[in-house]
């Protein structure tokens, strides 16, 4: 396949799936076996970095107004209650310290699983089932909206947070990195809403919490290739302008996307929930399960 058209695919795939509940790991995976690539090649491992940078990147740019009154009331929020700790930039922090200390300990590990596709389809499975028993339980009250007496739901707004909460969220992120498929925005999503927090209010952190996770994540397995160090290192020195340009097409077309999917998945789940993308997981992790038991004999 030409290499601009396999980038565009790729920019999409990564666009779609980076900020859904439903694991671009796993879509990536099932892509490079459709498409007969190997991400693990020193130049498609980098495009893959690439691409990530590409989505996330649009998520300063989507919520570049509330970052702007993050920015302007802190450290003492919006009503002048809080510190430089738990105004919700400082949760954001918190949350992402909880996350990144034995996410780094754990690279060895994560890097292994990240190779494993049954770990792959059992995780979809599994975070399926809690992704969708979570909201279940939360329907209810999301119905009622705030107000409601004896509410499981006690924080509709990312501004109401709580210490306690970035840090479980921040804790619940963890088994994104050790357990590919798991997808993190499925895990701090599912965690919010454990934690009291209303679908919008965990959609808004799980956002947030990504900026820094995923600019840390890839900042360092990119800084390593480009060093010529870890797994299948490329330097940028043996990149030709073909190159460059196909890296340029896959971060141009998965910030677009991704900035599409997260407009559109946070005027979605507000009114639907997240029950539909948890058949979704269902679907694709039995179809990874089956690939890679077919891989396996």
């Amino acid at each position: 396949m030409n290499d601009y058209l396999l980038s565009l695919l790729l920019g999409i795939v990564e666009g779609l799936t980076e900020f859904l509940p439903v694991s671009s790991t796993a879509h990536l995976r099932i892509s490079e076996a459709l498409l007969h690539i190997s991400l693990s090649d020193g130049y498609w491992k980098m495009y893959s970095i690439v691409i990530q940078l590409g989505a996330i990147v649009c998520l300063p740019v989507y919520f570049r107004s509330r970052i702007a009154k993050f920015l302007a009331t802190f450290p003492r929020g919006e009503h002048g209650d809080r510190t430089p700790l738990t105004h919700p930039l400082g949760l954001a922090a918190v949350a992402f310290v909880v996350t990144a200390i034995p996410s780094f300990l754990l690279t060895k590990v994560i890097g292994k699983h990240l190779e494993s596709l049954p770990i792959i389809g059992w995780s979809l499975l599994i975070g399926a089932g809690v992704m969708w028993i979570v909201d279940a339980m939360n329907a209810r009250w999301e119905a009622t909206g705030p107000g409601a007496p004896a509410s499981r739901i006690h924080t509709w707004k990312m501004e109401d947070m709580l210490m306690g909460q970035a840090v479980w969220i921040g804790f619940c992120q963890i088994f994104s990195a050790v357990f590919p498929g798991t997808s993190r925005s499925m895990a701090t999503i599912a965690g919010g809403q454990v934690a009291g927090m209303s679908r919008a209010a965990a959609l808004e952190f799980s956002f947030f919490l990504s900026i820094p996770t995923m600019l840390a994540a890839t900042g360092y397995t990119l800084l390593k290739s480009v060093m010529g160090k870890g797994a299948n290192p490329i330097g940028v020195s043996q990149i030709d302008s073909h190159g460059w340009l196909v890296l340029a097409i896959g971060f141009v077309v998965s910030f677009v996307v991704a900035y599409a999917s997260v407009a559109w998945f946070m005027a979605y789940v507000r009114k639907h929930g997240f029950a539909p993308f948890a058949v979704y997981r269902i679907i694709v992790g039995i179809l990874v399960l089956a690939f890679a038991s077919r891989f396996a004999g």
